[in-house]
C-alpha cells in the first residue's frame, strides 16, 4: 500500500467498461484516487460535493448522457470541473459542452499525456473552487449569528451609511446603532470595518 498522499479524487463516468478500467489504471498509476461509475445516474447518487475532485465523461452514454449530467450538476451549482470523452462525430456536442462551463474535451483514442496533464489542471481548479467554498460557508455561518436588525445595520454599513443615516434609515437612535455595530463586530470576529466589510462583501459577491 502506498504512503504517498493521494493526489485527488478522478471521477470516471463511462458505459464502457474497457474504457473505466483503462482509465482507472492509467490514473491509479500515477497516484490518483480513482471512484468509477457506469452511469450518470449511479454518478449523482453517489457523488460527494464536498471532496476535491474532477469528473471524466462520456458524452454518449444509455440513460443519462454526458450533457445531461453536466446540466444536473449546474443545476446544483457544483463547482465540479469536468473533461469529455467523444467521438470523432461529437466534436461540435463536446465545444457546447465548454460553453456552459466544461474544461474541455478529448477524442478517442486520446493520448495519455493529454489526459493526465488536463487532470492536473482539473485539480487544480478545484482545489481553488473548494477553498472558496469553505471560505463561503465560514462566512456564512458567521452572518448567520446576525438578528435581522443586525443584518439590516451592517446591509447600511457595507453601503456607506453613516450611524446618524442609519438611525433614520430604520427609526432606531443613534445609541441603538452603535450597540449593534458592536454586537455585529463580536458576532463576526471583526476587530476593525475592514474586516467587516470582507466578510459581508465576500458573502455577496458569492451571491451574485
Amino acid at each position: 500500500m502506498s504512503l504517498i498522499p493521494k493526489k485527488g479524487t478522478v471521477y470516471v463516468v463511462d458505459d464502457d467498461e474497457a474504457v473505466r478500467d483503462s482509465l482507472q489504471w492509467l490514473l491509479e498509476g500515477k497516484d490518483y484516487r480513482v471512484k468509477c461509475f457506469d452511469s450518470a445516474e449511479s454518478f449523482l447518487s453517489r457523488f460527494d460535493p464536498r471532496e476535491v475532485a474532477c469528473l471524466i465523461a462520456d458524452i454518449r452514454m444509455d440513460g443519462m448522457s454526458g450533457l445531461e449530467l453536466q446540466d444536473r450538476l449546474l443545476e446544483r451549482r457544483s463547482p465540479l470541473p469536468i473533461v469529455f470523452i467523444t467521438g470523432h462525430g461529437d466534436v461540435p456536442m463536446a465545444v457546447n459542452t465548454m460553453k456552459k462551463g466544461a474544461m474541455d474535451f478529448i477524442e478517442k483514442p486520446f493520448k495519455e499525456e493529454e489526459l493526465l496533464g488536463l487532470v492536473e489542471r482539473m485539480l487544480d481548479q478545484a482545489r481553488v473552487a473548494f477553498s472558496h467554498h469553505q471560505e463561503q460557508a465560514s462566512r456564512d455561518a458567521l452572518l448567520s449569528r446576525l438578528t435581522t436588525r443586525e443584518a439590516q445595520v451592517l446591509e447600511r454599513i457595507v453601503a456607506g451609511r453613516l450611524n446618524k443615516q442609519i438611525a433614520d434609515d430604520l427609526g432606531i437612535s443613534i445609541k441603538t446603532v452603535e450597540a449593534h455595530r458592536a454586537n455585529i463586530m463580536e458576532k463576526l470576529n471583526a476587530n476593525t470595518v475592514a474586516d467587516l466589510l470582507k466578510i459581508a462583501l465576500g458573502a455577496n459577491g458569492a451571491k451574485a
